[in-house]
């Protein structure tokens, strides 16, 4: 892969190699060049080189390589120059097209220069065995050869530019016109199975559109130019598809144009509704749809009213007729009562379906075949007065059919009405868009309905009527025809006859048809019992009758609706039953049937398989034949060409000629010339020999005479060069002298001057030399005191870091061990606690245990009164000897105080309680001694209070007393009396 420095490069290499014809490297190396990533912004040259590029693709046929290309540069410029995304397409666009109309140009001249000029003269060999052998046409070889190569290859570039162009909002209006182009290509060359594939295609973007809409620059369907060129589109394929007589795939533009106006919810133009309609006509007219046909050219009736001004009478004449027509050639019954359940159903949903289509919106809780008929279209047609807009013969043609009675002269009034009506139609002046109008199309359709309404009218008249007067009666058909109409009528039960050939008699009414008498037979049989009961027993009088039913009728009405419910439970059961097993015989029925389809299809793959097998084979077979007989007969004509004239002899001699006679004959022809070259070639050879060997015994004295002549005078001429050139020596060394003479006298002039110049070039040497000496000293000196600065500061840095890193670990060692320190003191205080705790749980539990003694020599205590027991003493911890001493002698209890303080007393002796310790015993209560508190209560109570201020005091701080405050800030681990003057306990 090359690299440009620019892009205009890559271009200049492309035009070398295009010169010395190698397009497919140039080819090349534009492709690396258009996908490489690093030309991602648009320039104007990769316009130039898009172009080049895809002359070169279209040149050489690469579809591929233009995809590639053009998908590159479509994300190249699609936010920054779209225009220019466009003209590259125009441009690929015409160049393919013009490739392909240059192909079918020289195919067409190519058949004209094969036609033979003049007729009488006899076909040439050649032609004649080359149309033996390839069985093909000169034409079809042409258009094998040139054009169809070129198609494919627009029919590729039309699908490479819809694909890239699917998701453009920017140039919808280029995807349309190449839509268009496709279109019309399928149109010129009748290509019939392109035109479904850009149908799926175009039918698939629209899906994919509505599928993702989140992508970027997708086209908005709701803005009015993308609906209308999207509609335009529909309606081009719709007309292509009609042209082409490929009704299927129009009946599917059909849906899509009714899709893409549900999808936006917005009416088209009346123009495109009016293309609409009448495509819709001739669909269902070609699918034999009549009753679908008149609705749509009753639609399109409306429209041509209420939308075109310009329409004359005429024509509205005309079109009325048409819609009149078209409604009377519907069936008169409905082909769907002896239908099955599915079958009802299917023909419901495409009742619907079709009413969509053609613009009557029906509910689906309504019943298609009501809402869409026969009757209920004609009694619209009198109501909307299109009845009166229509011709005369129109007006009584219906009248006749519909509301007249004549069951004997109705086919001779109806034959010259449908005479005329033949003759009438033709194209719409005032209406381009609809097309050419033939009333004559319906004339089948109303014959028909014709012979139906005579049998109608006749099986009310006649019971039985003759073959013969019924054949004169239609004039129409012969009668093996009127028998088929009949069949399909008695079949859809619009007529009850019977054909009885035996008699030559046809029978009208019930009697003959044994369907009906089977149908009934439960009920006949059941009145014929029921007389024969009758009989046999007599109705009573009144009076006794009513006088045995009314004692009993209230039984026997229940017991008869009992047997009514039983009856209807047991005949819908039947019912439902018997509609069970007709679902199951149907669902095999469908799967035999699909069965029997797959397998028919899969050997018809099979079969076409193994038929393009044997064509591809044949052919090659052919092709092989076809260039050995060109190579033959290259052969045959080259030895004719070396043949002489007098001796050539004629190709047809009469014997039949094919290829191997072909190749021996000018295998023959060459052997021979071969031979007689030889032969003219020795003969050639001896002669020669014997002219060269004379000439030169002739010419050997000659040569020698000569050789002495030219010694003598050569000998002569060397002796003159010699002597000129010694005189010639003689004067330029004498003329040397002189001058060396004339220039001695400057010698020392000159000596001066050249030491001059040497003198004052070697002091600019010196000059320059001490200058870059200085120069390079000053240099080396800066990049020495650059390297000390750099080195300097580097270990500056190091002793930094290594200082930062000393501190950072005497940091993380100095708080690993406050925390290890922090670790034991807690452990400390914890042990502490649950001594302290210890201590006194088992305080109280003597406490408790010397209470419930008391109690016990209370309860067993004599009558004397007993004696005042001493109160107990409790020594709270860290109180003194004389304190449990006074308190035991009923002395008011001091107060307590902590060891710290206690420690300082005793040192200091006694002194008097001050006024906040008296709050302090204030705020405590009375003292344990109180009679009030009681003697083991009041211990037990200030035990307890004791304790619980030693629990909410907390841990005592490190390096303090143990009572004492913590180091300040640390207010978590301070105690109630950490202070320096202890706080009243708060209950």
């Amino acid at each position: 892969m090359a690299n440009f420095a620019k892009p205009e490069n890559a271009l200049k290499r492309a035009d070398e190699l295009i010169n010395v014809g190698q397009k497919q490297d140039a080819l090349q190396a534009l492709h690396d060049l258009i996908t490489s990533k690093r030309y991602r912004a648009w320039q104007k040259p990769l316009e130039k080189i898009m172009f080049k590029y895809l002359d070169l693709c279209v040149d050489l046929k690469r579809g591929r390589f233009a995809k590639d290309g053009l998908i590159q540069y479509r994300i190249v410029c699609q936010q920054v120059n779209v225009s220019s995304l466009e003209e590259v397409i125009k441009h690929f666009l015409h160049l393919a097209t013009d490739k392909a109309e240059q192909a079918r140009s020289q195919a067409d001249a190519l058949e004209e220069a094969l036609d033979v000029d003049d007729l009488e003269a006899d076909r040439k060999p050649e032609d004649l065995q080359l149309s033996i052998v390839s069985g093909e046409k000169g034409k079809d070889r042409s258009d094998r050869e040139l054009v169809t190569p070129w198609f494919k290859f627009l029919w590729e570039t039309y699908r490479t530019v819809l694909e890239i162009l699917r998701n453009n909002s920017k140039l919808e209006a280029l995807y349309a016109m190449t839509a268009h182009k496709a279109f019309q290509f399928c149109k010129q060359y009748k290509r019939t199975t392109e035109f479904r594939r850009l149908c799926e295609i175009i039918r698939n973007h629209l899906a994919n559109l509505n599928k993702y809409r989140d992508q970027r620059d997708r086209p908005d369907l709701s803005a009015p130019e993308s609906l209308q060129l999207y509609l335009d589109t529909r309606f081009d394929q719709l007309k292509v598809a009609t042209e082409l007589g490929l009704w299927q795939e129009a009946f599917r533009s059909v849906e899509d144009i009714y899709g893409l106006m549900c999808m936006v919810k917005k009416t088209p133009k009346s123009s495109l509704l009016m293309v609409y309609y009448s495509k819709l006509t001739e669909i269902f007219w070609i699918s034999s749809s009549h009753l679908y046909h008149a609705y749509a050219w009753f639609k399109l009736f409306s429209l041509q009213k209420n939308f075109n001004k310009n329409l004359s009478q005429k024509d509205l004449q005309l079109i009325a007729s048409s819609v009149v027509l078209a409604a009377l050639s519907i069936p008169p019954f409905d082909r769907a009562q002896s239908a099955s359940h599915m079958e009802l159903e299917n023909e419901k949903e495409r009742n619907l379906r079709m009413a969509n289509l053609i613009g009557f919106n029906l509910e689906p809780k309504f019943e298609g075949k009501d809402m869409l008929s026969r009757s209920a279209l004609l009694s619209e047609l009198v109501s909307k007065g299109v009845l009166s807009c229509a011709s005369q013969e129109v007006k009584d043609l219906f009248h006749v059919l519909e509301h007249e009675f004549h069951p004997l002269d109705l086919g001779s009034k109806i034959q010259p009405l449908l005479e005329k009506i033949s003759k009438s139609g033709g194209k719409l002046s005032s209406a381009p868009s609809l097309p050419e109008v033939q009333l004559s199309q319906y004339v089948p359709s109303l014959e028909k309905l014709a012979t139906l309404r005579l049998l109608q009218q006749v099986s009310k008249i006649y019971q039985t009527i003759r073959i013969e007067s019924l054949s004169q009666l239609v004039p129409f058909f012969q009668f093996s025809e009127v028998e088929k109409i009949s069949v399909d009528a008695v079949k859809n039960n619009f007529v009850a006859m019977k054909v009885d050939h035996m008699k030559g008699v046809v029978i009208f009414g019930n009697l003959g048809i044994e369907s009906d008498g089977l149908r009934d037979h439960l009920a006949v049989f059941a009145e014929s019992l029921s007389k024969v009961r009758a009989m046999l027993y007599p109705v009573p009088s009144k009076a006794s009758k009513l006088a045995g039913v009314i004692p009993n009728l209230a039984d026997t009405v229940e017991k008869e609706h009992k047997r009514l419910l039983a009856r209807k439970s047991i005949i819908e059961k039947r019912k439902e039953d018997q509609e069970r097993q007709q679902l199951e015989m149907e669902r095999e029925e469908e799967q035999k049937r699909l069965k029997l389809q797959k397998l028919t299809e899969e050997a018809e793959q099979k079969r076409l398989a193994a038929e393009l097998a044997e064509r591809r084979k044949q052919r090659i077979l052919r092709e092989i034949e076809e260039k050995e007989l060109e190579e033959a007969q290259a052969l045959l004509e080259e030895t004719e060409k070396r043949m002489k004239k007098g001796k050539k002899k004629p190709l047809l001699d009469g014997e039949k000629v094919t290829k191997q006679s072909v190749k021996e004959r000018a295998l023959t022809e060459q052997l021979k010339e071969r031979q007689e070259m030889e032969k003219k070639l020795q003969k050639l050879a001896k002669t020669m020999d014997y002219l060269e060997r004379a000439k030169r015994e002739e010419a050997a004295p000659l040569i020698e005479a000569a050789y002495q002549r030219r010694l003598v005078e050569e000998r002569e001429f060397y002796e003159r060069e010699q002597q000129r050139e010694v005189e010639l020596s003689k004067e330029r060394h004498e003329s040397d002298l002189k001058e060396k003479n004339r220039l001695s006298r400057m010698l020392d002039n000159k000596e001066i001057f050249q030491a001059q110049v040497i003198s004052r070039r070697q002091a600019e040497f010196d000059r320059i030399r001490t200058e870059r000496e200085e120069r390079i000293s000053k240099i080396i000196r800066e990049k020495k005191q650059e390297r000390d600065i750099k080195r300097k500061q580097i270990y500056y840095l190091k002793i930094e870091e290594e200082r930062i890193r000393k501190l950072q670990e005497e940091e993380e060692a100095r708080k690993q061990e406050e925390a290890e320190r922090l670790k034991k003191v807690e452990a400390e205080r914890k042990a502490n606690l649950d001594k302290a705790f210890e201590k006194q749980r088992q305080r109280e539990i003597e406490l408790e245990e010397k209470s419930r003694r008391e109690r016990e020599e209370l309860l067993r205590g004599t009558n004397a009164p007993p004696a005042r027991l001493a109160e107990p003493t409790v020594t709270p911890v860290g109180t003194t000897a004389p304190a449990a001493a006074a308190a035991a002698a009923g002395a008011p209890a001091a107060p307590y105080v902590p060891k710290w303080k206690r420690q300082t007393t005793e040192v200091s002796g006694p002194s008097a309680p001050t006024s906040s310790e008296t709050d302090r015993r204030s705020n405590r209560g009375p003292p344990p001694g109180d009679d009030h508190w009681g003697s083991n209560r009041g211990a037990a109570q200030n035990t307890d209070r004791w304790t619980s201020n030693r629990e909410r005091s907390g841990p005592p701080a490190e390096g303090g007393d143990r009572w004492g405050s913590g180091p300040r800030g640390s207010d978590d681990r301070r105690s109630t009396f950490g202070s320096s003057r202890p706080r009243p306990t708060q209950r």
